[in-house]
């Protein structure tokens, strides 16, 4: 049986709004935040990182930031892991240091490094500054390969906003990473187990130049992959990927938080019998 080496936690597009105000009117972001933390809090889980892939903050208020800072922190520090910030097209880079991180605001690229046991994680600025695409500035990439030509023990997560691949609601296309292969070209034969990224607010895998790539659902909002002919609609829906680093590769897992009624329950000790004995049961 395999098991990880280490897991971590994505969360996605959470876009907090300031104290008295809701999204669009309707949805209070930070209660959703909240229950997705709870959620993970919960479970059989222990998180080398929470990795949050862009869109902290709707509209980059300070306010925003704060907020979401004094309830990451409080989380983080229950569940025992640090908390890794990515920048989203939502962000405003200065209000973004100074209210979430507590440093000193600067509009340079959000770039870094951080390892959570021997898995590395780089996190990338995919933004661009006025617009709501994406894009990598070629003295990023060189950062990245000088960053990738030492092999990490566990391999590295790569993670950013915008995703290098297709969305299958076609008219985003021009909000997606801006020339996903030159990212490709930096990643490829490197030990990047994988790529988180957020942005479009709905689920789906591909590859980058070999790479998996995965695009998660928001803790906001999920798009609807099929609305009405002619509509874009969000459908409500809170969740947060599960990324598990293997020797060899690494999966991501997106975990619904809503509540749900059990199709079936059986204690864990009875199924490993079971399975013990029928090995090719299947389910």
């Amino acid at each position: 049986m395999r098991t990880p080496r280490h897991t971590l936690v994505q969360f996605s597009d959470v876009h907090i709004v300031p104290e008295g105000e809701l999204l669009m009117g309707t949805l209070d972001t930070l209660d959703q935040m909240e229950r997705a933390l709870a959620a993970v809090e919960k479970a059989d889980l222990d998180p080398a990182a929470l990795i949050f892939t862009g869109d902290l903050a709707d509209t980059g208020d300070i306010r925003a930031y704060r907020r979401l800072r004094e309830l990451v922190k409080a989380a983080a520090e229950r569940i025992g892991t640090p908390a890794l910030f990515a920048m989203g097209n939502h962000d405003k880079r200065e209000a973004f240091r100074e209210g979430l991180l507590e440093t000193a605001p600067h509009g340079e690229p959000h770039d870094y490094v951080h390892h959570a046991g021997d898995v590395r994680v780089v996190v990338l600025d995919s933004t661009v500054p006025g617009t709501h695409g994406g894009g990598l500035e070629d003295s990023q990439l060189e950062w990245l390969r000088a960053e990738l030509a030492e092999p990490a023990a566990a391999g590295t997560v790569l993670a950013l906003h915008h995703p290098p691949i297709p969305t299958p609601l076609a008219f985003l296309e021009r909000l997606s990473l801006e020339n996903p292969e030159r990212l490709g070209a930096v990643i490829k034969d490197t030990d990047v187990k994988i790529v988180l990224t957020g942005h479009n607010h709905h689920a789906t895998c591909g590859a980058l130049a070999g790479v998996p790539v995965w695009s998660a659902p928001a803790v906001a909002y999920r798009a609807d992959v099929f609305p009405p002919k002619g509509s874009y609609q969000g459908v409500t829906g809170v969740g947060y990927t599960r990324v598990d680093v293997y020797d060899e590769l690494a999966t991501a897992t997106f975990v619904p938080v809503e509540q749900a009624s059990p199709v079936y329950s059986f204690e864990r000790a009875k199924v490993d019998a079971y399975l013990a004995k029928n090995p090719g049961a299947q389910h």
